[in-house]
């Protein structure tokens, strides 16, 4: 099928429904989608919320309206963030969940009052059963719609990928180095580890064990052994390719053109990546959304975070190649830690005939 086919299909689908959603692919159009819906019920009366998780979203809804005809209903629209839903007023004909997965608790109470319609947006619909996120979801956005990933490849809107897990081992010398400036002392990245995982496990209360697992989580991204790895990785490819930090010093310490909020020069590394002038480009979470590479080949995930939306937005700045060509895309992870954990979950919506996992030894 083309977008067009998916898009009536799915358009025909939620117009069957007052409240649903839908899950569609990177690379489909579901602003456009969700225009389109707009425009089904349009009126001169009409008021429309849209509510997106950062304000970044909302351009490609204005300039998607723009584009494809749909102006007309901008002046019908109320744009709001996640953050900022509880104080819109209830006075909306259809409410747009665009990144319906964003949905938590706290907007439990404005939605159960809201009596109008809603339409939610994700290409990653949430899948544990009994989440905060899963039961938002299946309560006030049910997806009614699903076109996934890989029937996206298999219809060459989006191009192949190959993912290459690579299995680390937390390194046992004292190379790691813990405490306050001018106070560190070194341990190894095995006691690091261990320390904040029988915090973890000691915890008293869900709060405190949150706590924990931030900790560990903060600890192990800056575990040097990942970050030698992801260089000698990152150095060894001589096609495009771009890798994904966990911080903006990583980012700035592993390549020489970085991408990342507190470097003046960004957008003039990245117009030159986009353009070929340079192969190589470090970033951080600002790349996730609304960039997309030319002949970019390869992609370095330096952490999964155990989050599949994560993930899938690394992956989308790789899939939008010739639909020939294949991404390959590599992920880094510390095996018999807490990490295999967060990369499965990563992957889980992902075909498995094309994962290969590697031990660092044999790669």
């Amino acid at each position: 099928m083309d977008r067009d086919k998916i898009q009536e299909e799915a358009l025909n689908e939620v117009l069957k429904y007052d409240r649903c959603g839908v899950g569609i692919s990177m690379g489909v159009g579901k602003t456009l989608l969700a225009l389109k819906h707009a425009d089904y019920h349009y009126k001169s009366d009409k008021r429309y919320l849209v509510v997106a998780p950062k304000k970044a979203i909302m351009k490609s809804w204005k300039s998607d309206a723009e584009e494809f005809g749909f102006h007309h209903i901008l002046d019908k629209i109320t744009f709001t963030t996640y953050l900022s839903l509880p104080k819109q007023d209830l006075n909306y004909d259809i409410v747009y969940l665009d990144e319906c997965h964003s949905l938590l608790n706290s907007h439990n109470r404005w939605l159960s009052s809201y009596k109008g319609k809603i339409l939610g947006l994700t290409g990653t619909p949430p899948i544990r059963v009994g989440t905060e996120k899963y039961e938002m979801v299946s309560k006030y956005c049910p997806i009614k719609y699903k076109y996934v990933t890989d029937e996206a490849v298999t219809d060459n809107i989006l191009n192949n990928y190959k993912i290459y897990v690579h299995l680390l081992q937390v390194d046992k010398v004292d190379t790691y180095y813990v405490g306050g400036k001018g106070k560190s002392f070194p341990t190894t990245e095995f006691k690091s580890y261990n320390y904040w995982s029988q915090r973890v496990h000691d915890a008293d209360t869900p709060k405190a064990r949150q706590i924990a697992g931030v900790m560990r989580m903060k600890a192990m991204q800056e575990f040097p052994s990942k970050e030698k790895y992801a260089a000698k990785l990152f150095n060894s490819i001589n096609d495009k390719c771009i890798l994904f930090c966990n911080t903006q010093d990583q980012a700035d310490k592993l390549c020489d053109y970085s991408y990342h909020s507190k470097n003046a020069d960004s957008e003039a590394n990245l117009d030159m990546f986009k353009s070929g002038k340079i192969d190589k480009l470090s970033c951080v979470l600002q790349l996730n959304e609304g960039v997309n590479i030319p002949n970019l080949k390869h992609g370095i995930v330096m952490h999964a975070y155990g989050n599949e939306r994560k993930f899938a937005q690394r992956l989308g700045r790789m899939l939008r190649l010739n639909p020939k060509d294949v991404a390959h895309i590599h992920v880094l992870c510390y095996e018999n830690t807490v990490d295999e954990k967060w990369v499965l979950n990563a992957l889980e919506s992902f075909d498995d005939s094309k994962i290969e996992y590697f031990k660092l030894s044999t790669f």
